[in-house]
């Protein structure tokens, strides 16, 4: 099964949010769709960045399990653009 990765960047934290809650429950809402491999925060050019790695099957169902939980980061805090990759060997192409 294909590894996939969904990156959103994040913004203010919505009142009353915990910096410490939003990674994971970037992953726990990737973890009700399919299995979760990793997940990180990063920050590059001074914005805060969400990496959630996971399995799936078609491009399709990335795209799907990426959406359910960029929605979800974003009932926690102000999401910017998001993408999808896929590890093909050993490296990452854009799907999304």
């Amino acid at each position: 099964m294909p590894s996939y990765r969904v990156t959103v960047a994040v913004g203010a934290l919505r009142a009353g949010v915990r910096p410490e809650l939003v990674l994971p429950a970037a992953a726990d809402a990737a973890a009700e769709l399919t299995v979760v491999e990793a997940s990180s925060v990063d920050v590059v050019a001074r914005e805060a960045r969400l990496t959630v790695r996971f399995m799936a099957d078609t491009v399709d169902e990335a795209v799907t399990i990426a959406q359910h939980t960029v929605d979800r980061v974003g009932t926690l805090a102000r999401t910017g653009d998001w993408r999808v990759t896929e590890r093909v060997g050993g490296r990452w192409f854009r799907r999304a």
